[in-house]
């Protein structure tokens, strides 16, 4: 009997579907503060979308053979297979998919750049090359540290924003506030990723920002990201900038709480039901924030 999944299978492992909730939630939430503002479109929107699915799933393609090909992904590994370690794709045929992954990105984002200009042209074009030289190319930024700030910019301010300014045109002060929440949790997420392979980067010289700080700062910053995107909102109503039905967020605090606690008190594969937990934390929260301003 043969054992070995199909080639459909072997691609939903590599495109990593537990990921995509959070790639959403920035769009979520500019599709909410341009509701708000009376000015929601669903072309754009959905354009935005299907956008910012396609780069994570670059992303993870992209990751997958570059981290492969610089011996960070070993047997060792505690997170989800990766399927060019496993040897059930060749690094070419990986490649070959990330192209196609954001070539597609690149098409959807035709629309988007003909609706607004040469400012979505750049955003796309930053965003993919960041994806790819997250893992890849000369100056990987995730092996010097730098992969939390630029998954900051690009899932928090630029899915917010950018998914706001293709529908209504111009940025307002509350779509860039309410980027900086969605920002820090979708950067938790990478957070506990890097928490949970901290010894394996170390020896893979992969000097992720835990693998620079240590396992209890990391701890806090994981912490300390998902305080200030609570916390903010109210702020942000105390300021006039939102609705006081906003604060329906704060619902998906359980689940901010339960992934918390396996931050803090587990290490190695458990830490795997913490990086779903967050994505969902961040889809959850968009959706709710939405919700309050319906009400």
């Amino acid at each position: 009997m043969n054992d070995k999944p199909s080639l459909f299978q072997i691609w939903w492992l590599a495109i990593r579907p537990r990921t995509l909730p959070a790639a959403a939630s920035g769009v979520v939430m500019g599709c909410a503060l341009a509701w708000r503002d009376g000015s929601f479109q669903f072309l754009p929107a959905l354009a935005a979308l299907l956008v910012a699915l396609l780069l994570q799933i670059g992303s993870n393609v992209a990751n997958d053979v570059f981290d492969f090909e610089r011996g960070a992904d070993t047997a060792e590994r505690q997170g989800p297979l990766r399927v060019t370690q496993a040897g059930l794709l060749t690094p070419a045929q990986v490649k070959r998919g990330m192209w196609i992954i954001f070539g597609l990105a690149a098409f959807c984002g035709l629309y988007l750049a003909a609706l607004r200009g040469w400012t979505v042209v750049w955003i796309g074009v930053a965003a993919i090359i960041s994806a790819i030289a997250y893992t890849g190319g000369p100056f990987p930024l995730g092996y010097y540290g730098l992969g939390d700030l630029f998954v900051f910019i690009f899932f928090g301010l630029a899915a917010v924003a950018g998914t706001y300014y293709v529908q209504v045109g111009s940025v307002s002060a509350a779509a860039w506030w309410m980027s900086i929440p969605i920002g820090l949790i979708i950067t938790a997420i990478l957070v506990v990723n890097n928490l949970r392979d901290i010894e394996n980067d170390r020896a893979a010289g992969k000097h992720t920002l835990a693998v620079r700080i240590g396992a209890q700062a990391t701890k806090v910053e994981y912490v300390l990201f998902l305080a200030i995107a609570y916390l903010l909102l109210p702020a942000l109503i105390i300021f006039k900038l939102l609705p006081i039905t906003s604060m329906l967020a704060w619902l998906s605090l359980p689940l901010a709480y339960k992934a918390t606690k396996v931050v803090l008190n587990q290490t190695g594969r458990p830490l795997n039901a913490a990086l779903a937990g967050t994505g969902q934390t961040a889809l959850v929260y968009s959706v709710l924030f939405w919700i309050g301003l319906v009400l």
